[in-house]
């Protein structure tokens, strides 16, 4: 089985630049959206052309933000939106979907914000999020992906030292909090498949970062304990174009 995930920074701009024929042509079995910047039924339109997928969404109260997709060949058992949290649902930033040995999380993580100013409310989202998915674990285990807003280690971003407690995504809080959802027994599969390599999954769209790959590994696929030893390959697809991030997949056996 192959799970992509990809913020896609707006599923309809992402459309005009191919992203129908990227997920045909990726193979994928289910392939996760983040960042659709779309409602529910403007999600359905955009992705109308897909073949053999099913399509399930959770967009923001506000529109044009925020919002994540599921995209699977297989139906699903069960989809749920949100986490039970009337401080944090009105953002469309979760979707679970049910599969016989596992939940697929796919998450859209806050981001603190220029000046950090959303730093305390994205220390409690992480907490509410550790705990949503300690319960998800009770049952099943599960697979986390999505767009984390935050770098875990110095090797996860170009400029550690002039981006440490400084700047959005690379704080001591923000590294904490991933600290504390993977403490409850979850693995960062690209990093325990590939713990030297350097690899980003986000560029500003200032500065020609891209061109000169100073990036940020913000994205990431966790998965529980007994489901690592099952994960052949964790990879980070820099070849794909199309929004501000790339693709990233793993594939299990």
């Amino acid at each position: 089985m192959q799970i992509i995930s990809w913020n896609v920074n707006g599923v309809r701009a992402s459309v005009k630049k191919g992203l129908i024929d990227i997920i045909h042509d990726s193979g994928a079995d289910i392939y996760c959206l983040q960042e659709t910047k779309a409602q529910d039924d403007q999600v359905q339109e955009a992705l109308a052309e897909l073949k053999n997928f099913h399509v399930y969404s959770n967009s923001a109260t506000k529109k044009g933000y925020s919002g994540v997709a599921i995209i699977s060949k297989t139906e699903p058992i069960n989809v749920t939106t949100d986490m039970g949290i009337d401080e944090h649902d009105d953002e469309g930033r979760v979707i679970c979907a049910e599969y016989p040995d596992f939940y697929l999380i796919n998450v859209y993580v806050p981001n603190s914000g220029a000046g950090l100013k959303r730093l305390d409310y994205r220390a409690s989202w992480d907490e509410a999020f550790k705990s949503y998915l300690t319960d998800l674990q009770k049952v099943k285990p599960v697979i986390v992906t999505g767009d984390f807003n935050v770098a875990h280690a110095a090797i996860d971003l170009k400029n550690d030292k002039s981006n440490y407690n400084k700047t959005s995504g690379y704080t001591q809080k923000e590294i904490d909090g991933l600290d504390g959802i993977l403490s409850i027994g979850l693995k960062d599969s690209f990093r325990e498949l590939n713990p030297e390599e350097v690899k980003y999954s986000f560029w500003s769209t200032r500065f020609n970062a891209r061109a000169s790959n100073a990036g940020w590994r913000i994205d990431y696929f966790l998965v529980s304990n007994s489901i690592m030893p099952k994960v052949t390959s964790a990879f980070i697809d820099n070849e794909t174009f199309g929004s501000d991030h790339c693709p990233l997949g793993l594939v299990l056996s």
